[in-house]
C-alpha cells in the first residue's frame, strides 16, 4: 500500500492544520481523544483540572500539544482557554467537550451539593464550552465543529445516578439546540453517547466483586469498550467525514441500549 493510501486507510491528515481542544482531555477518552487527533496532524489543547497532568501533556502527547489547567465548570476560566489557544495556534476549528463525572445517589436522598456537583460538571461544562467556541468561530466567520461527550445515561436511566442521567441528558438537548442555532453559520454540533468504557473513572465501580459480570450480562458486545473506540466516533462527528451530520447523538455501546441496564443496588446499597 502507498504512503498516501495508507493515511486513507488509517484516517491521518483529516485534521492537519487543524486547532482543537479537548477538555479531559488527558485520561480515559479525552486522551485517546487528543492521541488520535495528534496521529491526523492537528495542534490540540488540552484542558483538565489536574494541574500535574496538564503541565506534562506536551511530553506525554508529543506532537504540538499543550496543557491548560482549566475549571471547565467556571465560564470566565473556559473563556480564558479558548483565548489563549487562539492566541498560541491563531484560529479554532474544534471543541471536544470531554470533561465529565458525577456523585452518585438517588433522587431522595442526594445531596444538594453532590446534585450540585454533577450538574455542574456534566452541563455546565458543556454549555460553557459550547457557547464560547461558538462565539469564536463566528468571530472568525468560519464553520467549525463541536463534540459533546454524552452517555448512554442520556437515554436510559439508571439506580444511584440521578444527577448523572439528567445532566447528561439535558447535554443531548443543549447540544440539538446548538445545532439548530448555528447550522445557518456552518457551524456542526454533536454528541457521542458511550456505553460502559473501561477508564480509571469506571474502575472504582467494575472493581466492586460481580458489577463487571452485570454489565456484561446487559451489554451484548459481552465487554465494556475501550477508550479509543469513543474516540474514534468523537473524530469521525468533528471531522469533514461528518460535513452533513449535525445535532445527532451517536451511541456507542455494544448494542446494550437494547436491553437496559442492571440493577445495581444489589451491589451498592
Amino acid at each position: 500500500m502507498s504512503q498516501a493510501a495508507d493515511r486513507t486507510a488509517t484516517g491521518a491528515g483529516r485534521f492537519a492544520g487543524k486547532v482543537a481542544i479537548v477538555t479531559g482531555g488527558v485520561s480515559g477518552i479525552g486522551a485517546k481523544i487528543t492521541e488520535r487527533l495528534v496521529a491526523e496532524g492537528a495542534s490540540v489543547v488540552v484542558a483538565d483540572i489536574n494541574a500535574e497532568l496538564v503541565a506534562a501533556a506536551g511530553e506525554t502527547f508529543g506532537g504540538d500539544v499543550i496543557g491548560r489547567r482549566t475549571d471547565v465548570t467556571d465560564e470566565d476560566d473556559f473563556a480564558g482557554l479558548i483565548a489563549e489557544t487562539v492566541e498560541k495556534f491563531g484560529t479554532l476549528d474544534a471543541l471536544f467537550n470531554v470533561a465529565g463525572g458525577s456523585r452518585s445517589g438517588t433522587l431522595t436522598d442526594i445531596s444538594f451539593a453532590d446534585w450540585d456537583f454533577t450538574v455542574r460538571l456534566n452541563l455546565y461544562s458543556a454549555f460553557n464550552g459550547t457557547r464560547l467556541a461558538a462565539r469564536q468561530f463566528l468571530a472568525e466567520g468560519k464553520p467549525g465543529a463541536i463534540v459533546n461527550v454524552a452517555s448512554l445515561n442520556s437515554l436510559v436511566p439508571m439506580h444511584f445516578g440521578v444527577g448523572y442521567t439528567a445532566s447528561k441528558a439535558a447535554a443531548v438537548m443543549l447540544t440539538k439546540q446548538a445545532a439548530l442555532e448555528l447550522g445557518e453559520h456552518g457551524i456542526r454540533v454533536n454528541a457521542v453517547s458511550p456505553g460502559l468504557v473501561a477508564t480509571p473513572l469506571t474502575k472504582g465501580l467494575t472493581d466492586i466483586p460481580g458489577v463487571q459480570e452485570a454489565y456484561d450480562e446487559r451489554i451484548p458486545f459481552r465487554r465494556a469498550a475501550q477508550p479509543e473506540e469513543i474516540a474514534s466516533a468523537a473524530l469521525f462527528l468533528a471531522s469533514d467525514d461528518a460535513s452533513y451530520i449535525s445535532g445527532d447523538n451517536l451511541v456507542v455501546d455494544g448494542a446494550w441500549s437494547t436491553t437496559g441496564y442492571p440493577d445495581l443496588r444489589k451491589f451498592l446499597a
